[in-house]
Order: C-alpha cells, then structure tokens, then sequence
C-alpha cells in the first residue's frame, strides 16, 4: 500500500494518471502546453517506458508499457473519479454490460447461433433419415415388384418369339419378299423406342424447368422483403458514429478541464479561505458555523472576491462536470445502439447479393432448361411424324399372310421395349436403395455431431451465466463485508438480481438479461423496507461504485495481468470509513495506490508507505 498524501492541486491525481501511462492505460491525457512526455516503470529487473509526442494530427503513443491491452484495466483497476465502473452506480448505467465488457458476448452469441443453426441441419438430417428408413421399405418392396414383372415379361417375350420362330419356318420360302417388311417393321421399333426415350427426357427435363422457376419466385419474393436503402442506412449509421465518437472526445475532454479547475479552485479556497470544515475535524452540521466572511483573491482576474462567489461557482463547476458525464455514458449507449442497427444492416446486404447471385444462376439455368425442352419438342415432332410414315409404308407391305406376323412382331418389340424399361426401373431402384443405405449408415456420425454441437453449446451459454453470477455473487458477498465494517445507519444491504428485461435492439424489442441493484433499509421501528438506489447518498454511492469496479477486478482475475489498483478522488466519504475501505482493497491487489487528503491518510496504519511530495 502506497499512500500519497497531500491538498488537492499537489499533483497527486496526476502522478497516478501518470503511473496508469506507464502501465498501458489509454485514458491519459498530456496537459495542454507540453508537446512531449515520457513514463518510465521499473518493476523488479523490467523497465516499461511509454513516450507521447503531440502532432497535429492529435498524440502519438509509442513505447513498451506493462499492458499490452489495458482495456480492461481501466474498467476494473484504475480507479479514477470519472471510471466508468465506479461511476456505474451514479450514472444508472447498464452493470450487466459493465461486467462484461472483457468478455466479448457478441462472439459468444454469433458460435452459439451458428452452432444452433448446425444443430438444426443435424435434426434435419436425421428427420431425413427416418424418412429414408421410410422410402427404403418403399424401395424394397417396388424392387421385388419389378422383379416379378420382368420375370412375367421375360416369359412372355419367350413365349412370342418362340410363335415367331414357328412363323418364320412357315414363311421361309418367302424370306425375300419379307425383308423389306421385316426392315420397316426393325426401324418401326427403333424409333418408338427412340420417341419414348424423348417423351421420358422431355418430361424430366419440363419438371426441372418447373423446380428452377419456382425457386426463382421465391428468391424474387424474398429479394422484394429485403430493404434496397440498407446502403444509404448504413452510410447515416456510419456518419452518425463519426459525428457522436466526436462529440464523445470533446465531452470527455471538457470532463478532465473541468475537474482540474474544481481542483484548483478547492485549493484556492483551502489555501486562501477559512478552514475547511473537513480539516478542523467538525462534523457536517456544524459547517456553516465554520464559515467566515474572509475575502480571497481570484486567480483569473486577480480581484478579492467572497469564498462563497467561488464556492457557488465551484458548485456549478461539480454539476457541469456530472452532467457532461452523463452526456458521454448516453452517447456512449447511442453509439452501441446504431453499432447493433450497423450489423443487422449489413446481414441484410450480404442476404440481398447472397439472393441477387442465385437469382443469377436460375436464370442461367432456366435459360438452358427452356433450350433443352424446345430441342426436345421438336425432336418429339420429327419422330413422331417419322413414325407415321414407316407405319403408313409398312400398311402398304402388309397382306393377311403377314398380318399374324406383324402382330407378333408388334408384341415383340412392345415387349422387348417393356422388358428395357423394366429393368432400366430396376437399376435406378437399386441405385435409389444404395444410396438410401449409404445415408441410414451415416445415422450414428449425424448422432454423434448432434451430441457434440450440443454440448459445445451448452458449455458457450454457461460461460456467460458463470460470468454474470459469478460477477453478482462477488458484489453482493464484499458489499455486505463493506457494509458491515461502514457501518451505514439504516442501511441493511445493497445487492445485486440477474433479471430478464425488454429491450429495444435497433427496430426489434427482444428479452435480454440484465443486472439490477437493490437497496434495503430499515426504519428507527426496525422494520426492514425496499429502497431506491436514487436515494443514497453521495458516500454510499462511491462506496457501491467502488465495490462493483472490485467485483470486477475479481471476477475477471485482473490481479493476474494487473497487480495494481489505483484510487483517488474519495473526499465524498469519511476518514474513518476511508479507511476500512482502503484496508479491504489492499487484500485483494499486491499493489494499491491511492490518493488522500492528510486528515484521511491519518486515519489509516502508521505501516503503510507515504508520499507527501512529488
């Protein structure tokens, strides 16, 4: 424990602001008429040295500091009075994500939902399997089906060649006559066979011509539900981040000016004024009391002025300061607002050309099946009328002495052709059971991933709740440690709920959880009653802000990369619970830094070191 000891305006807040420089920290600031500085740590046998140079352009950082990512050291270690966790409870800012701001739950969230996704591919698969369970009884039994029938046709076919063999030894004597016949009646049953094969093709290919057109409406209806000005929304998303991320700096600019002038103008007031009610050891109701009509001389026009006049203006001074924060703790929630409208914005873009692609390709596609189809009708029309001719020549070869033969030549070929057609259903069932086969083999491994994709799942979404209540757990277990050696009258408890709330994301309302603070008092009766966080006082605010930033420190095991905690800034609560508050952080950091006024740093160990001068 190092304690620096001094009035405000001692440089105090600035040697800290100079150590967290050093450390890695990005909020720090060069004073205003310096254009360079340099922070040099040595800590055991390393040296860490951080360099800032002012350019034009703004500040060049440069150097190799202890922290190679500070961020969440200046949540949860660098306790200044404008830190953003200690300042959580005055600013009703969002705890739940305060919390977990180191953790990055947008990540998280994205391989939980793909994850999801998979899982639902993975149901979806096996629902297709026991489907195929399903088609392969189907299958099996239409391949014992064909089997029967291509034996039956098989028979047949036997049967009517074995008539026209008996036919033919009846008519040898008339083979020459007959060969004409028997050519026509040849090409009769190729091109039937032929015509029936276009028919077959032409029907699969007019299916597949229906299937392509019906997923082109329904990329075209889902292309129309996409918003055409996400381009123009994201180009004002991104100018209104620019135009608020500026207006954040300027704030927070104006927030350390203003601090630094409040400083002074205290020390003014301790320097030149009466003695502070603090420092003479009265308690708050004797304050005005305490106070003198004595003149001090304004440091910006050099004129006697009243210590009230300063006072007062101090006063405006303190309000400024809080409201600009306040400012700057909107904005920042503004900025992550438009930040969630940005990303759904840009899903919706990469749907549209994802859509717009595959519109393209239909197209092509489409294009090609319309060309197949009208080459396929034509050639239907050609063998079609080829067809009509070589009947029309065969009628002319016909006489009754061949009719019994042409009709046994006609149920050859009808049958030959069926007996093809048979076996070629046959082959394509047995293709079909193959592959039906091939994909209930893969139920176990689908399975297999389903338990796995599940559990990944499982292990992500407890990640986050482990965090959050473990984060809720550590407050609310060192805010009733605080709180018992405070000892606040009529204040029994303040802790913390993980609640579910409804939220606005961009154009949506969804639930999300959220962290909530309670307060609990009691009545000089005893009775023990539900209070709002908006009627703490000033101490218990910073007392509560303060143990929340420790919750953090824990949670997120900063004291394993950060073995520091820096705290300034604590005149809002008294010496003695200074303290027992200083005395319980130094149990949880190997180092604590922390700057005291000397009527404060009184009350603490003679043991602790102190810096009186810097």
């Amino acid at each position: 424990m190092t304690i620096f000891v001094g009035r405000n305006a001692t440089n105090r807040t600035s040697f800290l602001k100079a150590v967290m420089a050093g450390l890695g920290s990005e909020n720090v600031a060069m004073k205003g008429d310096a254009d360079e500085a340099e922070v040099t740590i040595d800590l055991g046998e390393e040296t860490y040295t951080r360099t800032f140079s002012r350019r034009s352009e703004g500040v060049d950082r440069a150097g190799e500091p202890y922290l190679d990512d500070p961020g969440v050291a200046d949540l949860f270690a660098f306790l200044l009075e404008s830190n953003e966790a200690r300042r959580a409870v005055a600013t009703s800012a969002d705890l739940r994500e305060l919390i977990m701001r180191p953790v990055d739950t947008e990540e998280i969230q994205a391989e939980i939902d793909r994850l999801q996704d998979r899982r639902e591919s993975l149901d979806a698969e096996l629902d297709a399997i026991d489907d195929r369970k399903g088609e392969l009884r189907e299958l099996e039994t239409r391949r014992e089906t064909l089997k029967a029938e291509i034996e039956s046709t098989k028979a047949d076919l036997e049967e009517t060649e074995a008539a026209l063999d008996a036919a033919d030894a009846d008519l040898e004597t008339r083979r020459e006559e007959q060969s004409e016949l028997e050519n026509r009646l040849e090409e009769l049953r190729e091109k039937r066979a032929a015509l029936d094969d276009v028919r077959y093709e032409l029907e699969t290919e007019q299916e597949s011509l229906d299937e392509l057109r019906k997923e082109r409406r329904e990329c075209e209806d889902a292309l129309d539900e996409l918003d055409d000005d996400a381009d123009a929304d994201a180009t004002a998303i991104d100018s209104r981040l620019r135009e608020l991320r500026e207006r954040k700096g300027e704030l927070e600019t104006q927030v350390d000016e203003l601090q630094s002038v409040i400083r002074f103008n205290e020390e003014l007031l301790e320097d030149d004024g009466p003695t502070s009610p603090v420092a003479a050891g009265g308690d708050d109701g004797a304050v005005t009391d305490q106070l003198v009509d004595d003149a001090v001389t304004c440091w910006t026009c050099g004129t006697a002025v009243d210590p009230e006049q300063i006072e007062s203006t101090v006063a405006q001074l303190r309000e400024r300061s809080q409201s600009t924060v306040g400012e700057v703790d909107r904005l920042e929630r503004e900025i992550e607002e438009l930040r969630a409208e940005k990303r759904e914005i840009e899903q919706r873009n990469e749907e549209r050309e994802r859509t717009e692609s595959r519109l393209a390709e239909l197209d092509g596609e489409i294009e090609r099946t319309e060309a197949a189809v009208d080459d396929l009708r034509d050639r239907r029309e050609a063998l079609t009328d080829e067809i009509e001719q070589v009947e029309a020549a065969v009628e002319e070869l016909e006489d009754e002495a061949h009719e019994e033969m042409l009709d046994l030549h006609k149920t050859a070929n009808e049958l030959e052709y069926e007996l093809g057609r048979l076996e070629g259903d046959l082959e394509g069932v047995e293709a079909d059971i193959a592959e039906a086969e091939a994909h209930i083999g893969e139920e176990s491994d689908v399975a297999a991933e389903l338990n796995d994709v599940n559990e990944q799942i499982e292990q992500l979404r407890t990640r986050i709740e482990r965090i959050e209540r473990n984060a809720v757990e550590a407050f609310n277990e060192h805010m009733d440690s605080i709180l018992d050696r405070l000892d606040y009258e009529n204040l029994d408890r303040i802790w913390i709920e993980r609640v579910e709330r409804e939220v606005r994301k961009g154009r949506r309302t969804v639930s999300e959880r959220a962290l909530e603070l309670h307060v609990v008092r009691t009545t000089e009766s005893g009775a023990a009653y539900e209070d709002t966080v908006a009627h703490l006082s000033e101490s218990e605010r910073e007392v509560t802000g303060l143990v929340f930033a420790l919750a953090g420190y824990l949670v997120h095991e900063v004291y394993e990369t950060v073995p520091f905690m820096i705290l300034d800034s604590l005149e809002a609560i008294d010496s003695a619970r200074i303290a027992a508050l200083v005395d319980y952080f130094a149990e949880y950091s190997q180092y604590v830094l922390v700057a005291l006024l000397p009527e404060d740093a009184a009350a603490l160990d003679d043991a602790y070191d102190r810096v009186t001068e810097i």
